[in-house]
């Protein structure tokens, strides 16, 4: 059985973890492929695209308590690469979710920030925050 949304006339089909269990001899590529192409235009699709990755979710919980300078980033995500710190943050700021401030110093400053369209993933940090809790 599949779940059907519709976001503004788009139509996006969710196949329910109850299909996945019923066919164990499927993988689950092809199990998810039950529920049909999901194409450019699905919303759930254009916000997984963004927020790809394990580290781009964990940038955005830090920057929902504001300002934070790219050191700062870098601390509180403990592991994660100086090159794949900018690619994340250089790919959020590409899709408007924050700002990147440059000040003129030795050494170079660089904050970031969340924008309004940022801040709009606030519940869907929250939601992930609940459910890990659940998790444990």
């Amino acid at each position: 059985m599949e779940t059907q949304y519709n976001y503004n006339n788009i139509q996006c089909e969710v196949v329910t973890k109850r299909e996945v269990m019923k066919t164990k001899n499927r993988s689950v590529e092809q199990s998810l492929a039950l529920a049909g192409d999901c194409d450019s235009s699905c919303p759930v699709q254009r916000t997984a695209k963004i927020l790809d990755g394990k580290w781009t979710t964990l940038i955005v919980r830090d920057l929902i308590g504001g300002k934070k300078r790219y050191s700062e980033l870098q601390r509180s995500l403990s592991g994660i690469s100086p090159r794949l710190l900018a690619a994340r943050l250089r790919l959020l700021e590409q899709h408007g979710i924050l700002t990147r401030t440059a000040y003129p110093t030795v050494p170079p400053t660089t904050e970031y920030e969340l924008t309004t369209l940022g801040y709009g993933l606030c519940d869907v940090i929250e939601a992930m925050a609940r459910f890990g809790e659940n998790l444990a």
